[in-house]
């Protein structure tokens, strides 16, 4: 299932809104919102084929826990679309310093060789 697809209904949203906060129960789901616990089973299944929930059994009851990391298309479609930079990972940029050093070095020494070969020719 596609998580676009699982976050196009209000309850599936409603649910996910709710298990932000923490682990809940089917039945603890369905007091919360005006729909039956059969109808938040399915909602469950349509969000855990999406990998945007977990359930895991305890004893005789199922607990659901939301997994953030599946959200992670829906972040990078909306940085997309807002037109925001993504954010650079700190070890990139750590790179690109080590790089830049790298580079700056090297066209001294070119500097110095040439002026170098200069001398020698105008001494010569």
């Amino acid at each position: 299932m596609d998580v676009f697809i699982a976050l196009g209904d209000p309850v599936r949203r409603a649910l996910l809104r709710r298990l932000a906060e923490g682990s809940a129960r089917v039945v603890d789901l369905a007091a919360e919102h005006d729909i039956s616990r059969p109808a938040v089973s399915r909602h469950l299944r349509v969000l855990g084929d999406a990998g945007l929930v977990a359930g895991v059994t305890q004893g005789r009851e199922r607990h659901y826990t939301l997994v953030p990391s599946a959200l992670e298309p829906v972040a990078a479609l909306l940085e997309e679309l807002s037109g925001r930079t993504p954010r650079i990972p700190e070890h990139v940029l750590d790179g690109l310093d080590l790089e830049v050093r790298r580079t700056t070095r090297e066209r001294a020494a070119d500097r110095h060789a040439q002026r170098a070969r200069t001398e020698r020719k105008d001494a010569g």
